[in-house]
């Protein structure tokens, strides 16, 4: 398994386990790991790009929210 569908499949996994409900980070990456068969260091690795892409979109929708803002008496 290449490195890009790796981290593609475990991505997969770590959204599937916060749909769920699971709530705690050490629980998703043991139970990744378990699933996948993965070492540890690359799920968190892959968790830490996930949090990453998550905050620059979410950063990109508020600061669109801003430039958008309704101006009064036009």
């Amino acid at each position: 398994m290449n490195r890009t569908n790796q981290s593609t499949i475990i991505k997969e996994a770590i959204n599937s386990y916060l749909d769920k409900g699971v709530t705690d980070k050490q629980d998703i990456y043991t139970k990744v790991v378990d699933e996948l068969g993965v070492p540890r260091p690359t799920v968190r690795r892959v968790a830490r790009d996930l949090r990453n892409e998550l905050l620059n979109k979410i950063q990109i929708l508020q600061s669109d929210m801003t430039k958008t803002a309704p101006e009064e008496d036009q």
